[in-house]
């Protein structure tokens, strides 16, 4: 098998299993079929878990031998927090903490 024919293959079975992944639960509860209670709670507690998760993620490498260390992550954390607690908008936090943290590592804490 050719590297290009080994290269088609891995993508049209990553495309095959994404896909089925994608249509699985419309197979498995469509047609007015009742959803699972647990199947329930995990859709209302998991975006606060990956959230959480994503936070620790972020800020586990955050070294506080200097000021440039730590605080531009916790400037941009707390533009996170003020920016979805007035707005309700999780896009505009995520992308408004981003640009905030961003702009501080370059710019101010260089």
């Amino acid at each position: 098998m050719t590297e290009n024919t080994y290269i088609w293959l891995s993508v049209a079975i990553i495309a095959l299993l994404t896909a089925a992944l994608r249509f699985l639960p419309f197979a498995l509860f469509g047609n007015g079929r009742k959803t699972p209670k647990i199947i329930e709670k995990l859709s209302s507690m998991l975006p606060y878990a990956i959230m959480g998760m994503l936070v620790v993620y972020c800020l586990k490498d955050t070294s506080f031998s200097s000021l440039g260390g730590f605080l531009p992550a916790f400037i941009a954390s707390a533009v996170v927090v003020l920016l979805h607690v007035w707005k309700r908008n999780t896009l505009l936090s995520i992308i408004s903490g981003t640009v905030c943290y961003m702009l501080l590592v370059q710019l101010v804490f260089v």
